[in-house]
């Protein structure tokens, strides 16, 4: 007799591997992380994301997750950040306890606090609203919210890239345009999700307003800059 999809549900979700306890604790094992296989996914998140996003079937298929089970791309994306801002600190001259405040509040409030708060809306609108109806012979699946965190971390990065090298209004329109694309692929991926070009329309709603930020004179650069050193 053929399971029940409830009985099949409690038995994926007994075989399910635990996420955050293996996970926090390969955050302080520098040794136990796969540095080049982070750098190649930085590389690709910036020229074919999609390849990515089919190393995560993968990844799903042989590690029966969705999410990384390794930190390494979130510890060396902190770095990055940690020693971008730092130049700019030390271009403008500040001292080191503004610095010190500086690099606190581009990785914890920015990059962190922004990215939770993101990667939970993301979690619940995609359980709550996006899921297929599952059938009698598809074992119901959920997004794991480390994945939505996965995703906010792989569209970060190119934006990162962009802004913190040159920041203008165009390349502003490019790397968010660019941030939910990615977004979009990362929820697009999971083949048990419906409605995901919802993740797209931001990317209108940035394009319409770019207009009105030159027509009122409201620059980018300007802001970034003279929020952290103005």
């Amino acid at each position: 007799m053929l399971p029940t999809t409830a009985s099949k549900g409690r038995g994926a979700a007994r075989s399910a591997p635990p996420l955050f306890g293996p996970y926090l604790r390969r955050i302080v094992k520098w040794q136990q992380m796969d540095i080049e296989y982070t750098f190649w996914q930085m590389v690709h998140l910036c020229t074919s994301p999609k390849v990515v996003y089919q190393h995560t079937k993968y990844h799903k298929q042989t590690k029966n997750q969705w999410a990384r089970d390794d930190p390494a791309f979130i510890v060396i994306l902190i770095l990055f950040l940690m020693f971008a801002t730092s130049a700019y600190c030390a271009a403008y001259g500040e001292s080191a306890s503004h610095a010190a405040l500086t690099i606190t509040s581009v990785v914890f409030f920015h990059f962190l606090f922004a990215g939770i708060v993101l990667a939970t809306l993301c979690w619940f609108l995609t359980n709550s609203y996006l899921r297929e109806e599952p059938n009698s012979h598809v074992v119901e699946q959920r997004v794991e919210w480390l994945y939505a965190f996965d995703v906010h971390c792989n569209s970060f990065f190119p934006a990162f890239v962009i802004l913190y090298a040159l920041l203008s209004n165009l390349l502003f329109v490019v790397a968010i345009s660019y941030y939910h694309y990615l977004n979009f692929l990362g929820y697009d991926v999971l083949p048990f999700l419906d409605r995901t070009t919802f993740f797209l329309y931001p990317i209108g709603l940035v394009i319409i307003l770019s207009p009105l930020m030159i027509l009122i004179g409201f620059n980018p650069t300007r802001y970034f800059l003279s929020l952290y050193f103005g």
